[in-house]
């Protein structure tokens, strides 16, 4: 296992996020959401990318505030049906109450999870530290706004993370989340056929899944190498034409990120990972509530 060690980060003039929020008030905390996420995990590898991306999808609109489990953003296009994991969150959190009620935030209980998915799937551990608070407002407009399309070039790729305060850098050692998971046929099928930076192979096999003419839209694995595998192989596949999105295959075409693709390719595993750890940490504190912002909901699909 991968355990890294990461510094705190938190918004300006608000309390800091900290290492160890809970170990008074609710000490299990983030065993119970350990053993749950494990559980799902278990019979369906796939929940774990979808815990991970639910917490990307959460802390891009209105920063990490649970609002993403909220109707408004949770029924976007954007997120539904594709966003997975909201049935690991409800249920982690009616545990939790059950034994410290009014106390951990779902916007916590996402951040955890989304730790403990990294772990299941790539053995990198990395330190969480805690104390947000729920938000009370969910905007279907903001996704919109806000959530990148997956099919942005780099430099709008580049400016999309900038405005959450990450690095290029950041943003495409993030993208390696995409090394698990799946997406649907509609959102990369108009690279099928005229789009020369697909290998040619990759775009047949693809092909032989994805209908031409509407109709279903079935899914495809994100990296056809390790499909279960939260690496670095993601960026290999780049590298040999094999990026699944146009926001995946960008990364390594073009001159502004190709040396970060590059750079993760060539890495060793470790190295890597804690880049991912460092980056997840600080894309876990955009925008957070803390202290007396915000709200501990009762129920994570509802206000209180």
């Amino acid at each position: 296992m991968i355990i890294l060690f990461v510094p705190m980060v938190h918004s300006a003039g608000s309390p800091p996020l900290r290492f160890g929020f809970y170990t008074r008030s609710c000490p299990g905390a983030e065993s119970i959401v350990r053993r749950i996420v494990r559980w799902a995990v278990s019979h369906n590898p796939g929940i774990g990318a979808g815990l991970i991306r639910l917490h990307f999808h959460d802390c891009f609109v209105r920063g990490c505030d649970g609002s993403v489990l909220l109707k408004a953003e949770r029924d976007h296009p954007a997120n539904n049906p594709g966003l997975r994991g909201f049935n690991v969150i409800s249920k982690a959190k009616r545990r939790i109450e059950r034994t410290c009620p009014n106390t951990v935030s779902c916007a916590d209980i996402l951040a955890f999870a989304a730790r403990d998915s990294s772990q299941i799937l790539g053995r990198i551990n990395y330190p969480i530290p805690a104390g947000r608070r729920d938000g009370n407002v969910s905007s279907f407009n903001e996704v919109t706004q806000n959530l990148p399309s997956p099919r942005l070039s780099a430099d709008q790729l580049i400016q999309n993370f900038a405005r959450k305060g990450l690095s290029a850098d950041e943003m495409v050692t993030l993208s390696g989340a995409h090394s698990i998971g799946r997406a649907r046929c509609s959102s990369f099928s108009d690279r099928l056929y005229n789009d020369p930076t697909l290998d040619r192979n990759y775009a047949a096999s693809l092909r032989a899944t994805c209908p031409v003419n509407g109709g279903s839209d079935p899914t495809v694995a994100m990296d056809p190498a390790t499909p279960n595998r939260l690496d670095n192989r993601y960026y290999a596949e780049l590298r040999a034409g094999r990026g699944l999105l146009t926001t995946d295959q960008t990364l390594a075409e073009s001159p502004a990120t190709r040396g970060y693709v590059d750079v993760n390719a060539r890495s060793y595993g470790v190295a890597w990972a804690a880049k991912f750890g460092r980056a997840m940490v600080k894309m876990g504190s955009i925008d957070v509530l803390t202290g007396n912002q915000g709200e501990i909901r009762r129920s994570c699909s509802l206000v209180n």
